[in-house]
């Protein structure tokens, strides 16, 4: 009787680590399925994120393009010379000490004589001019204006015949 129960006892125990083995076996594929699942889940956010840079990049290289554009039509809009339309009388033009009155052109700096607010043309709209941009002025030089840079004095524009 004691070899029978000792023989039940061991049957019993082999039964039961058999139970706990595949109970065990079986929660670890569940974590390898579970981890695989995280790894899938981690590349699917890596490659979301890459794609969100990648849309970042491509919005702001068309904000810059628009931008380049902005500034290339605003830099047409200023005719590099131009006739006059119209002709005003402005007063007559006494040319600066030691200058006479000439034809300047695109890209020529004007003197820093011609800076001063004897020939700063600040009533444009009265010529119909337009409002030049920010940091520029008109300089009228003898019958013409000339639009040129406030600090160095580079001309961008010139309207020829303005005055009379």
């Amino acid at each position: 009787m004691k070899k029978a129960l000792t023989a039940a006892l061991a049957a019993t125990l082999a039964v039961t680590s058999l139970g706990v083995a595949s109970a065990a076996e079986a929660q670890s594929r569940g974590d390898r399925h579970e981890q695989r699942q995280d790894r899938r889940d981690d590349r699917q956010d890596r490659r979301e994120d890459r794609q969100d840079r990648r849309e970042d990049r491509r919005e702001w290289r068309q904000d810059q393009r628009e931008d380049r554009r902005e500034a290339r039509q605003d830099q047409r809009a200023y005719a590099r010379w131009q006739q006059a339309q119209r002709r005003y009388n402005a007063g007559r033009y006494y040319a600066p000490r030691g200058y006479q009155t000439r034809s300047w052109s695109y890209g020529q700096r004007m003197p820093s004589y011609y800076r001063s607010n004897q020939y700063v043309v600040s009533d444009y709209g009265r010529y119909g001019l337009r409002q030049p941009p920010r940091g520029y002025h008109y300089v009228r030089s003898g019958n013409d204006v000339v639009l040129a840079a406030v600090a160095t004095g580079l001309i961008t524009a010139v309207i020829a015949g303005l005055f009379n």
